[in-house]
């Protein structure tokens, strides 16, 4: 429910306005653009209406998470996500980081590999998928509601080929920091597995941990990747992140059940917050009202939000006088249209 207090609120009055000293980077506030996938960027490149489309969002001190890109060739199972694998991907993106730096903002890269979720279109030379597993999925609604998303049973990675994938990671991190320097954000679908350790050390190692965070969703069931025991499973990766010293550990709350589904449950976090060391950062169906209260109850440092970030380019300065948001369009998150969708969300001082 949106906070009914009174438009023009002071900025120091609310906990999501305060600044935070997140490491080496100084915020001014702790409303975070969350890693958004936005299929707009033709051929895995990034493209040019990416610089608006970031920009938007960027702050003074303002933090921002790029879309997912993709760490090598048999990471992608998405039409038109980016990836950071190629020197013309890594050159695509300096613009659009020069642009964010510009407006004085922090910038991370979410790296990804999407493992079984991909079908044989994406993949090199048109193998199956490689996964930790060969069980496929089944065909999946897209978030659109329109088209149907079907995947290629995958082929289950052999013990002797998990170095490449950490390798594949740790390459993509360096191509981060090349790109003028982004940081990295290395994203765990499930939060599970050694190789997520692996990966973070090989990670840290290379760019310093102080330019890396994580995302975990320990308690998501998305695309059939539920745990049998979420709350140990988050617990005991918090705990073993700290080993790394990560800037910064992200987690998805659990009430956020699926896509559309969202339920109570503010403090089912609060283990894995007392747990991790550095920031600790929190997504899931946000507003104005509970992300304040997250922050001002110290259950989270900042907090990330996606569907009003996407609507709301100015979202900081409507949650700062508490205006009207716009509303988001689900139909269009995922069009490939340089605008619609993407960067035609209004601003405060273009309604008035």
């Amino acid at each position: 429910m949106e906070n009914k207090t009174e438009v023009g609120q002071e900025k120091d009055q609310i906990s999501l306005l305060m600044p935070y000293q997140m490491g080496r980077f100084q915020l001014s506030h702790r409303i975070v653009l969350a890693p958004l996938t936005r299929q707009r960027s033709y051929n895995y490149v990034a493209q040019p209406h990416a610089v608006l489309y970031y920009s938007q969002r960027a702050t003074k001190g303002g933090f921002l998470l790029s879309e997912a890109c993709g760490v090598s060739d048999t990471a992608q199972g998405y039409p038109d996500t980016p990836g950071i694998w190629t020197k013309e991907q890594v050159e695509a993106w300096k613009p659009i980081v020069d642009a964010v730096h510009a407006k004085g903002a922090v910038f991370f890269c979410q790296i990804w590999h999407g493992g079984r979720v991909s079908n044989t279109e994406f993949q090199p030379n048109g193998q199956a998928p490689i996964s930790c597993t060969d069980k496929g999925l089944a065909p999946q609604v897209r978030a659109a509601g329109v088209d149907v998303a079907r995947f290629t049973s995958p082929r289950r990675l052999r013990a002797d080929e998990i170095p490449q994938v950490v390798n594949d990671f740790k390459l993509a991190a360096r191509n981060a920091i090349e790109a003028e320097p982004i940081n990295t954000e290395g994203l765990s679908r499930t939060g599970a597995g050694l190789i997520a350790l692996e990966i973070t050390e090989a990670i840290t190692t290379e760019i310093g941990a102080y330019r890396v965070g994580m995302r975990l969703s320990p308690f998501a069931n998305y695309m059939e990747c539920g745990d049998s025991n979420p709350k140990a499973l988050g617990l005991y990766m918090a705990e073993a992140l700290n080993k790394y010293e990560l800037l910064y550990c992200h987690v998805v709350e659990p009430r956020m059940i699926t896509v559309d589904e969202k339920s109570d449950c503010p403090h089912s976090l609060v283990p894995m917050r007392k747990a991790f060391k550095g920031t600790f950062v929190v997504a899931g169906g946000y507003d104005r009202e509970d992300g304040n209260k997250a922050v001002a109850e110290n259950r989270a440092d900042i907090v990330a939000y996606g569907r009003h970030f996407l609507a709301n380019p100015d979202l900081p300065r409507r949650f700062e006088i508490n205006a009207p948001l716009n509303k988001y369009n689900r139909e269009t998150f995922y069009l490939s249209d340089p605008v619609v969708g993407y960067t035609d969300y209004p601003f405060l001082e273009e309604i008035s």
